[in-house]
């Protein structure tokens, strides 16, 4: 049975209580070797949470997890999967707040999330890229030891008039933890307090990459539940993670007594959700496929605006599966056999003919500008074999022989 980590550290009241638990990537037992994506970690953090262990058991029957987030993580909509009502939103100091970025953070405090800001330094620039926030966020975590303390002096009492929760962060001896209660401080966090503790976890038998793909193709073709739980019983590994998903969603009474309640109390929303997070978090293992997803989902969407109003839906597949090898790392015709869609969407993969041709080159050409950005923006990130690849894959040939 193979093993995998996260951690969680306290985060404590001025009663010294455990108000919540800070939720964090660890990749093994003694911390972190290589930290991926922010949209990679999220999502590890995530299915392990949702999946793999009780919710109940990480965090207590009532307890509240935070969990941080970036723009691509705000954007992917695989949040969509937690209960507001467990778990804070803790969006990172460096995320580029866009207007879609911000437009959905105001979706999530509208429907009732907790959402922290994390990092605050109290400093002028801050200061002016979180403001447009303030009317949604509920928490502000200050780093103590990053802030100027005249700064936090100055700004925690205009944060506290706005109804804003205050966490220190970073809270290393007694007597810091003594001063930030005095300054007003409703929250703390830090390695006085309680250090990150490690959770070693139990991971069940993967679910195949081909179980993924059919179970996606399945929802969105609106297939019948029928359809969907005669494939989910030949796999009882991804059963029982559903299962272990659903228990931990708190709005959830009484016994689950099969697989079609399972899909009844999900629903095909949180259930396609709840794949395409898993692809996120435990399918590809090319080094280079988040950076492949992105040109994906680009395409598809471009090929989608393109098409037709009756081919709209199998224009945005044709463009996500055109890329499909790359992502997983396998052959495309053994995949496409599999998945059995539209031969129209097959012609495009396989073939690069068809309806969806002149949609696909036209936006595979427009990709151009993308990729090379999309590389330079992450060239000391990942490998030159990886960037190759990544490109080699995208359609655009590269001479290695003068990389």
């Amino acid at each position: 049975m193979n093993k995998v980590f996260m951690a969680k550290q306290k985060i404590l009241n001025t009663s010294g209580q455990t108000y919540a638990y800070e939720l964090l990537f660890r990749d093994h037992a003694h911390g972190i070797k290589e930290f991926p994506s922010h949209m990679k970690a999220t999502a590890h953090v995530i299915i392990n949470t949702l999946t793999n262990l009780s919710l109940n058991e990480l965090i207590g029957k009532e307890g509240i997890g935070f969990i941080n987030i970036d723009e691509n993580v705000l954007t992917s909509d695989v949040l969509d999967v937690l209960d507001k009502d467990r778990f804070v939103l803790e969006i990172l100091e460096t995320t580029d707040l866009t207007e879609k970025v911000i437009h959905k953070i105001k979706q999530y405090h509208t429907r009732g999330f907790t959402i922290a800001i994390d990092d605050f330094d109290c400093s002028a620039e801050m200061i002016k890229k979180f403001s447009p926030l303030f009317k949604y966020v509920d928490i502000v975590k200050i780093d103590v030891l990053l802030a100027e303390p005249e700064n936090i002096l100055h700004v925690v009492p205009k944060l506290k008039q706005m109804g804003l929760k205050l966490l220190a962060e970073k809270i290393e001896t007694k007597e810091a933890y003594q001063e930030y209660i005095k300054i007003g401080f409703d929250l703390f966090q830090g390695y006085f307090l309680h250090k990150p503790e490690v959770l070693e976890i139990d991971r069940y038998k993967e679910s195949t990459k081909i179980v993924i793909l059919h179970l996606i193709k399945i929802i969105r073709e609106d297939g019948e539940t029928s359809a969907i739980e005669s494939y989910i019983k030949k796999q009882p590994d991804l059963a029982f993670k559903l299962l272990k998903f659903l228990n931990n969603q708190s709005k959830i009474h009484g016994e689950v007594e099969s697989v079609t309640q399972i899909i009844t109390l999900l629903g095909r929303d949180k259930l396609l959700r709840w794949l395409i997070l898993y692809i996120y978090s435990e399918i590809s293992t090319n080094p280079a496929s988040e950076a492949i997803m992105k040109v994906a989902i680009r395409r598809a969407e471009k090929m989608e605006a393109d098409a037709e109003a009756r081919d709209k839906d199998k224009a945005y597949l044709a463009g996500m599966f055109s890329l499909i090898d790359a992502i997983f790392e396998a052959d495309v015709k053994e995949l496409m056999h599999y998945l059995n869609l539209d031969k129209e969407i097959n012609s495009l993969v396989l073939e690069k003919r068809g309806k969806f041709a002149p949609s696909f080159f036209k936006a595979k050409e427009s990709e151009r500008a993308y990729l090379k950005k999309l590389v330079m923006d992450n060239f000391d990130k990942i490998s030159t074999i990886d960037i190759i690849y990544a490109l080699e894959y995208a359609g655009i040939g590269v001479n290695q022989d003068k990389f």
